[in-house]
């Protein structure tokens, strides 16, 4: 794996928008978090088609991979963070200059939506990325807790997994080490076949979605399609993190009604990644370690940053 550098009070972080639009409201909360980022010291610089909406929807594909083709490239630039989530970073895969992004190594970060965009870099180049806070969402969290958790990794190169509210549960003991993958289960399970699909073998599998849009229905769906394409035959371990749906039925009983006791990897449940207030940074590409004999049961076990 390619792992890459740190950053530094003073250093500059690019912002690009992957994914839906950043208009209306948007662009007012997206400054707020400019300010509060240069008010700690480093510098901001937004790409070129940030704001951009071509398509009525969104920028174009080319928009998008443009900006962040050039963030990779700009030597200036140590971080590259995402502006916010939506449904279609897959669009910027063929665009992406794979070759400069293995060649001009920085932290990619985001959530949701972004989860497609950094599984597939990791995937292409090696580059380890993350799955962490967005960068508007600094400015509408209610806490500074999940900024908190990106200065925690990337400039204190913690390995640490955000405790607070994790509330580590175990649905299936056991222990398992790989390098982590997923994140968002509606997006990963688009990657399980075809030209852009990712590979799940000997991996850690995160998996969470957004209740407010992802019915129960829609989650066994999304399972179901990963199972009979054989993700759960290739994984060692599963990490569940936040579904909140008003039904009640939660991520870890869908699961369980899908994979009922076919599978014996190890499987654990916690709130500190996916829609939530509570996100800590997590690398994907990186080793972590299941655990269910102690209290925080997943452990990265190898440097993402250096």
């Amino acid at each position: 794996m390619i792992i890459p550098k740190s950053i530094h009070i003073g250093d500059k972080i690019g912002v690009v928008a992957p994914s839906d639009p950043v208009i209306g409201k948007k662009v007012e909360e997206l400054y707020r978090a400019k300010e509060i980022v240069e008010n700690d010291g480093f510098k901001v610089k937004l790409s070129k088609n940030l704001f951009s909406n071509t398509n009525g929807y969104s920028s174009t594909a080319k928009e998008k991979a443009d900006d962040i083709n050039e963030m990779f490239a700009d030597k200036e630039v140590k971080m590259i963070w995402c502006a916010k989530g939506g449904n279609n970073s897959n669009s910027v895969f063929e665009y992406l200059d794979y070759d400069l992004i293995k060649n001009n190594p920085k932290i990619l970060c985001g959530y949701s939506d972004i989860n497609s965009l950094a599984n597939m870099i990791t995937a292409k180049t090696g580059l380890v990325t993350f799955c962490g806070t967005n960068f508007k969402t600094i400015a509408t969290d209610e806490t500074d807790y999940s900024y908190k958790e990106v200065l925690k990794r990337f400039v204190e190169k913690s390995l640490e997994l955000g405790k607070e509210k994790t509330g580590y549960v175990t649905i299936r003991e056991g222990t398992a080490e790989g390098a982590l993958v997923g994140g968002n289960l509606n997006l990963t399970s688009g990657m399980v076949a075809g030209k852009y699909s990712i590979d799940f073998t000997d991996k850690i599998l995160m998996l969470e979605d957004f209740g407010y849009e992802s019915e129960p229905v829609a989650i066994s769906y999304y399972l179901y399609h990963m199972k009979q394409n054989g993700v759960f035959d290739k994984i060692n371990g599963l990490w569940i993190g936040n579904y909140q749906h008003e039904s009640g039925i939660t991520l870890e009983k869908i699961v369980l009604d899908v994979i009922e006791d076919e599978y014996n990897f190890p499987i654990v449940k916690s709130n500190n990644f996916g829609h939530t207030e509570t996100k800590t940074v997590i690398p994907i590409g990186t080793k972590a370690r299941i655990n269910t004999s102690v209290e925080e049961k997943v452990e990265l076990i190898e440097e993402c940053v250096k």
